[in-house]
């Protein structure tokens, strides 16, 4: 079986890296053969991490080749795309491939249909509001990380639909006790794009930060602003973050209630629960499912509920433990790579 993997980004790219790559050696030993070709590079994940200017003439080339690509998926028994095949265009190319003797896959682990049907511009509402709607459609298979992006397909019109959530694989995510710090550290893994959302629990930090000896450790944030709030800046990396992550005694995940963040997989909790950290999450989309609140980590909406469920875990190590153990399990049975690579080969073989 031959499939051409037309993913968004390359390995740095952590939506391509863990609902894409992590699979490919598994495929692999079940006979499948995987052509992988990314749209964008590594190269523009790190000036978008950067802050750097988009470099356009790297993107106008980057389509181009994804256009002469499309030319030879006749070679191929199955397409496996992420999200779309050209972003910010209209679907013609999903259009062509729907005609084509060769079916597509299309994978979302993010609500990227608003970042169409909710812009600001008109123009693009109108030309692209409906456009993920229609490759939903057009797809033999849709996947999606939860079920609010499941909802949108089944509202489009797709044939087909199956959740599989964002995984970790337990390989990597060694279970270790809880560390022993001098101060309580209150644990944040993500990008520079999501880190925008601890603003939103600040006076929380700063509270807990005030009343007990407390630090706040970012992991691939880059330089946010939490005034009076004791932070501790570090660089991401793939070979380093589950043993950053380890050093936590509670992980966070702080979200608006809105649109775009009722379409994320919840994959920070996952991590930190794989670690058996404790989480603390505001209850948003796939959070209210993967937090079970008092079991394994806390439900927070409100800063007295942030500053409460926080100061609580800071008391007790031993309920810390427990909690993470839970967590930790949780994680083995329904979040890891070790489950889920399975249940893909079957849908993969099954189109």
């Amino acid at each position: 079986m031959k499939i051409l993997l037309l993913s968004r980004y390359g390995y740095l790219g952590a939506s391509s890296r863990y609902r894409f790559y992590q699979y490919l050696p598994y495929l692999q030993q079940q006979g499948i053969e995987v052509e992988v070709a990314p749209l964008l590079d590594d190269e523009y994940i790190k000036d978008l991490y950067a802050g750097r200017k988009k470099n356009m003439l790297n993107i106008m080339k980057a389509y181009v080749r994804r256009i002469n690509l499309i030319k030879r998926t006749k070679f191929f028994d199955l397409l496996w795309i992420e999200k779309e095949v050209l972003p910010w265009l209209p679907d013609w190319i999903e259009c062509y491939l729907g005609l084509s003797k060769v079916p597509y896959v299309v994978d979302y682990d993010d609500a990227i249909f608003h970042r169409y049907d909710q812009h600001k511009f008109k123009l693009v509402r109108t030309l692209l509001g409906g456009k993920i709607d229609r490759v939903m459609r057009g797809a033999a298979l849709v996947v999606t990380g939860n079920e609010y992006l499941a909802d949108r397909a089944r509202n489009a019109g797709a044939g087909r639909i199956e959740i599989l959530p964002t995984v970790i694989d337990l390989e990597k995510y060694i279970c270790i006790p809880q560390p022993i710090n001098n101060a309580f550290t209150i644990g944040w893994i993500g990008s520079p794009a999501t880190a925008r959302y601890l603003t939103h629990i600040v006076p929380a930090l700063k509270e807990v930060c005030r009343q007990v000896e407390a630090r706040v450790v970012l992991i691939g944030a880059g330089k946010v602003d939490l005034p009076d709030v004791p932070v501790q800046y570090v660089c991401w990396s793939n070979t380093t973050e589950v043993d950053e992550m380890q050093r936590f005694d509670v992980g966070i995940m702080p979200l608006p209630d809105e649109p775009w963040e009722r379409g994320k997989c919840g994959f920070k909790l996952i991590q930190y629960m794989a670690c058996a950290r404790p989480v603390v999450g505001s209850p948003v989309g796939i959070n209210r499912k993967i937090i079970q609140h008092g079991v394994n980590g806390y439900q927070a909406e409100t800063i007295d509920e942030w500053v409460h469920t926080l100061l609580l875990l800071q008391k007790n190590n031993e309920h810390r433990q427990r909690m993470g153990e839970v967590g930790r399990k949780l994680v083995e049975n329904e979040y890891s790579l070790q489950t889920t690579a399975p249940q893909l080969v079957k849908l993969l073989k099954s189109i």
